[in-house]
């Protein structure tokens, strides 16, 4: 299951406490101190890994305490530092502290990582000082986290446009596929290779309407995810299904992107027009290509017809964007 939120309680573990120790001096009238110092306590990090990919467990977790660091001991024993304890999050999450909503982190990458919580410090033990010290407390931080998924393509569309078919007929993902809307409710990825070991990962958005950038059905889960996007493919349901007029999803669409993604003029796109196995589309696409002058590349998902040139463009415009 894909899950791209979580809301978690962490608890750093607390310092030990330092030790109150004596040892006989050079004479029976002197002691002297050698209580040790203590460990500090664990603290709680986020990190980003390669082989995660949802915050599912983290999130069916909910819940994540460190240990605490141990105690000192006489003869100047210092206490063990406890572990640190590691959540493991996909690449692409933002970790927030709540409930002031304070961005801690932006984790776009393999290995980048944050204290959510830390660790109290350990207590001095009484060779240090007259008497000994306590440990602090750990941090307890309520963490919320949210995925922005990384993709090279992001497909959009209105909800039916095809995005389900054409990312599962070009790519190794398997997306449900019916015929009513929002049959996707989470993003689903996909990587298509060009047969030379070059490959790039598909990102399919679930199918977004008007008024999505104000939170409209479930808009702002789903946009986020287009954030990180380098390339969009838009996908047209030429064929007008439902009676809805294809100029009219196209406008919307973009209007949407606009209105959430202050810099989507100067994203590249690609349109494509789907469906275009079912008859009513040509006549459709002739209007289309009338009033909206770029290029366009007719298609089916559900028969193959134009996805091979769709890929090589595809694969040509990745090319040539930069990191």
């Amino acid at each position: 299951m894909f899950v791209d939120h979580a809301v978690i309680f962490c608890f750093a573990g607390s310092g030990g406490n330092g030790c109150n120790a004596y040892t006989p001096g050079r004479n029976v009238h002197h002691l002297r101190a050698v209580g040790g110092d203590a460990g500090q306590g664990g603290s709680i990090i986020v990190e980003a890994h390669a082989d995660v990919r949802t915050l599912l467990d983290v999130q069916m977790k909910k819940t994540f305490k460190a240990l605490h660091g141990k105690h000192g001991g006489p003869s100047n024993m210092t206490g063990k530092v406890a572990d640190d304890m590691i959540i493991r999050v996909p690449a692409g999450t933002q970790v927030f502290e709540e409930p002031e909503g304070y961005l801690l982190a932006d984790l776009v990458n393999v290995g980048d990582r944050v204290t959510a919580a830390k660790g109290g410090a350990g207590g001095k033990g009484n060779h240090r000082h007259a008497d000994a010290t306590r440990g602090d407390a750990g941090e307890e931080k309520t963490i919320r986290l949210e995925l922005k998924v990384l993709a090279d393509v992001g497909i959009v569309g209105c909800p039916n446009a095809g995005k389900s078919t054409f990312i599962s007929h070009v790519s190794n993902a398997k997306s449900r596929v019916a015929a009513f809307p929002f049959t996707t409710k989470t993003p689903v990825l996909g990587v298509i290779s060009d047969g030379d070991g070059g490959s790039i990962v598909l990102a399919d958005i679930p199918g977004l309407i008007e008024g999505a950038h104000e939170g409209r059905g479930l808009g702002h889960q789903f946009l986020r995810h287009i954030e990180r996007t380098r390339l969009f493919l838009h996908l047209v349901d030429m064929a007008g299904v439902d009676g809805r007029d294809p100029l009219d999803d196209y406008r919307v669409i973009r209007k949407e992107l606009a209105s959430y993604l202050p810099d989507f003029k100067k994203r590249p796109f690609i349109i494509a027009a789907n469906k275009m196995d079912v008859p009513e589309a040509k006549v459709n696409l002739a209007k289309f290509k009338k009033k909206v002058k770029v290029p366009i590349y007719p298609i089916s998902a559900a028969t193959g017809e134009g996805l091979q040139k769709l890929k090589m463009e595809i694969f040509n415009r990745v090319g040539k964007l930069t990191v």
